[in-house]
């Protein structure tokens, strides 16, 4: 997806993933996606080190290119 290479930080990836939302079809859909990301952000806010970090990064834009293409 565009823009995916540009994404190094947490916050960079919640709004890419959050832009990525709008471009869902459905409604329906944009809110499921939209409330999972907004969990998930919460639950790795503690999160500090900078190698797992990276990993989460990765598996949420492989997910979400999974999701667009779906």
């Amino acid at each position: 997806l565009p823009g995916a290479e540009r994404v190094r930080s947490s916050l960079q990836l919640y709004r890419y993933l959050l832009r990525c939302c709008r471009r869902l079809p459905e409604e329906r859909l944009r809110q499921h996606y939209r409330h999972a990301v907004r969990q998930s952000f919460k639950v790795h806010a503690d999160e500090d080190d900078p190698e797992r970090i990276q990993q989460i990064i990765k598996r949420a834009i492989e997910d979400a290119d999974w999701v667009m293409n779906k």
